[in-house]
């Protein structure tokens, strides 16, 4: 089986823009995110897909093998699928280009779990253990069937009570692998599905395409840059672990 990961990644980001530039310490996001999926997958078979000239560039000057893709694309999911129109495999991991603490371990995991659920979509989630993350927009919440197969995925705080408190939840982990077949029927859609475009999450898309996405836990090393807030925080724990 040939597996190839893909790390979308655009300038224009809405909520912090040319994110996947930022410095820390020396290193750019989208290489300390390229650096982590290098830990877990040959090199070979890694490429950033981006629409971006700065990022292409940016990536060609590190040996990083880039591909530059259309503008036009939805979502970074979109982007991966335009990549395998061009670049044949049976699946494509998408690591999202702003995950500096992608923990190597979880991408391993994934590519186990392709093999056990060969044909399936898989996504990542692990357990939320604050009431702060619980209510962050900015954090995707997943609630899930017992054999694993995704229910529902918001922005909003689920699963919710009639008392309103946090009492247990799970966030998305923003690593995905997808079998092409998959990709190119996601892709064929010209604009967001209603509840992909509400919620802005964009696996969602899959759901209302009829498709069974199998979560899977991962570890709670990840945190997804999509805020200034979330760059301070990152900073800190590359500060703790590198100056140390």
């Amino acid at each position: 089986m040939k597996i190839l990961l893909v790390i979308p990644a655009r300038f224009q980001s809405s909520r912090l823009p040319g994110k996947p530039l930022i410095d820390f310490l020396g290193k750019s996001m989208i290489q300390r995110t390229y650096d982590k999926c290098a830990k877990a997958v040959d090199s070979k078979f890694i490429f950033v897909a981006t629409d971006d000239e700065q990022i292409y560039k940016h990536c060609e000057n590190l040996n990083i093998q880039v591909v530059m893709t259309s503008s036009d694309c939805l979502t970074g999911t979109d982007r991966v699928a335009e990549f395998s129109l061009f670049n044949e495999a049976d699946y494509y991991i998408n690591v999202q280009g702003d995950e500096p603490l992608i923990n190597p371990a979880d991408i391993l995991k994934v590519v186990e779990n392709i093999k056990k659920y060969n044909g399936e979509i898989i996504n990542g989630y692990a357990p939320i253990d604050n009431e702060k993350h619980y209510n962050s927009i900015s954090i995707p919440k997943v609630v899930f069937r017992p054999d694993g197969r995704l229910l529902y995925m918001s922005r909003s705080p689920i699963p919710g009570n009639k008392n309103s408190l946090f009492v247990k939840s799970w966030r998305q982990i923003c690593i995905y692998a997808f079998p092409k077949e998959a990709l190119i029927r996601y892709s064929r859609a010209k604009e967001k599905t209603l509840l992909e475009s509400i919620e802005d999450i964009e696996i969602l898309r899959f759901m209302e395409l009829g498709f069974d996405v199998r979560m899977i836990q991962l570890s709670t090393d990840s945190i997804a840059v999509d805020t200034a807030d979330d760059v301070k925080e990152v900073m800190k724990i590359i500060e703790n672990n590198e100056l140390k």
